[in-house]
């Protein structure tokens, strides 16, 4: 048991049930759905096993598989697991099978595909999981290059196949941002691998991870400040977008908008995590001294992302697009976060991803089945839901005031800890971002008096209660948002080792407390 390569098997189940789904005979709709969620399943035991055998104090990388890949550019299928990567690696194999219920009926009216929309509907979302997997236990960065541009193509599909009357241009609009962020990267990966060709502290060129990055933490692999930072720019570049940090935000709210709602969670919840990964993955251990560099500018957008995303979404008459631009503002704090360069803002962005991803899922696919009946996504259509659907109307606030980090609800701590590790080195900048929690109010609790109190507006005395499907749907994303707004030790004990390990490696420890004067301890 011990010598299984757990890693593959955990990308690979996924993307294999993918190709066995979608070859299945055309009459098998309904078991394709169920073969969908099976495989999930699968997945989500086998993440859940990995995060037991897992050891916070036993080693950065843990799971670690090395097989040579293309010996000649100094390529290997390297794979390993720390404790940031086991976060998002749960978070998604949680998710996957939640969304595969919730879009249950999404591909049943779709023409063409010789009726075999469901079919692709489900080999598509476990496509996309099994990349995002495999992006984030990837040790070597071309491999994780190649799947970080992989997974552009089913959420391509998903969009412009299965979305709204809008969806092929959201598609495309999304399809052409990322590709040309990743084309970017592509520039900076060969340009490092250029770099550590012609470097005395490697034997040739090399894509493997932790060479470089333990290399560049000793000292031994330098690289000068013009080229470091060129580096820099170009992974940065292709992971903010992805993120996406503001001002490369345009293509998210119309994606989100025009797929269908579990597709647009797994988008934003799942697949653009990889974005914000990235950055605390390969930009700060790589480019440590680049990253220090555009530290000011970065945290400068994020917090303007933090500001805009809840002001333009106080604007919205449209319950999914304002949706959509929380994600923008939740996002800004995530990176925030990461580039504060603190162990509690690292701490906190970590637990921030894993905690956006459960909260924008509950809220955008409770809105998403409120939308479902009434066949409308304007806030003015509704009103008096709370009277005639309470469940929904109950769920949909307790998701809300989780997406607003209410304190006992689990983005609070995470947020909170953004803040205090953002106050120790910008203050500043703590208190502008503080007071978008004012404005995440504002829109959340206006949406929710429109759409769910008052009278029963015209239209809406049809609108019936959650059914069972979607009680299964919500009902985990609820008790996840309480249970780790209550106990959130059980993720920062695996998180705080792993944001160690980046810190010392970047040699950026926390700054020392200041003590006013004539104030003694």
């Amino acid at each position: 048991m011990t010598n299984l390569p757990w890693l593959t098997i955990l990308w690979a189940i996924p993307v294999l049930g993918a190709a066995v789904i979608i070859v299945l005979p055309a009459s098998s709709r309904q078991f394709a759905k169920y073969a969908g969620v099976a495989v999930s399943l699968v997945v989500l035991a086998l993440s859940l096993l990995l995060a037991v055998r897992f050891d916070p104090a036993g080693g950065q990388f843990q799971f670690v598989e090395n097989h040579p890949w293309i010996p000649s550019f100094g390529t290997g299928y390297i794979l390993g697991l720390d404790g940031i990567a086991l976060a998002l690696v749960v978070l998604t194999a949680v998710l996957v099978p939640i969304l595969l219920i919730a879009g249950w009926n999404d591909a049943d009216d779709r023409p063409g595909l010789s009726g075999r929309a469901p079919h692709s509907y489900i080999a598509l979302t476990l496509a996309i999981e099994g990349m995002v997997m495999m992006s984030l236990v990837a040790l070597d960065i071309l491999l994780f290059y190649v799947f970080f541009e992989a997974m552009l193509i089913p959420m391509y599909f998903l969009i412009g196949g299965f979305g709204g009357a809008g969806r092929s241009k959201a598609a495309v609009k999304f399809l052409l941002y990322n590709l040309f962020g990743g084309l970017i990267m592509l520039a900076a990966v060969i340009g490092l691998y250029v770099v550590t060709s012609a470097s005395k502290a490697f034997d040739a060129g090399t894509f493997d991870f932790r060479a470089i990055a333990d290399a560049v933490a000793t000292g031994k692999f330098t690289m000068s400040p013009g080229i470091a930072n060129a580096l820099f720019a170009g992974f940065m570049f292709a992971f903010a977008v992805k993120a996406p940090l503001w001002p490369f935000h345009r293509w998210l709210p119309d994606a989100a908008v025009q797929a269908t709602p579990a597709s647009a969670v797994l988008m934003m919840a799942v697949m653009d995590k990889v974005g914000t990964f990235g950055m605390l993955r390969y930009c700060l251990p790589l480019f440590p001294d680049a990253a220090t560099y555009f530290r000011p500018l970065i945290i400068a957008l994020a917090v303007v992302g933090i500001v805009y995303g809840a002001v333009v979404a106080i604007g919205q008459t449209d319950v999914m697009r304002l949706i959509a631009y929380t994600s923008i503002s939740h996002f800004g704090f995530i990176i925030l976060g990461i580039f504060v360069m603190t162990s509690q803002g690292q701490a906190g962005s970590t637990l921030y991803m894993v905690n956006h991803g459960i909260s924008t899922a509950a809220l955008f696919l409770i809105a998403g089945f409120l939308v479902s009946r009434r066949g409308s996504r304007l806030i003015a259509d509704y009103g008096g839901v709370q009277k005639v659907a309470p469940i929904l109307a109950g769920t949909f606030l307790v998701a809300g005031l989780a997406t607003l980090s209410l304190p006992g609800l689990a983005p609070f701590i995470s947020e909170f800890l953004v803040l205090i590790g953002t106050f120790t080195r910008y203050p500043a900048f703590a208190v502008i971002a503080s007071a978008a929690l004012v404005l995440s109010a504002v829109y959340i609790l206006w949406v929710y008096q429109r759409m769910m109190t008052g009278p029963v507006a015209d239209g809406n005395d049809k609108v019936r209660d959650l059914r069972p499907r979607e009680l299964l749907v919500v009902a985990p994303l609820i008790a996840l948002l309480i249970g780790l707004g209550v106990y959130p030790k059980i993720a920062l004990d695996v998180i705080n080792p792993a944001v160690t390990a980046t810190l010392t490696s970047i040699h950026q420890p926390d700054p020392a407390p200041k003590v006013a004067e004539g104030i003694r301890p």
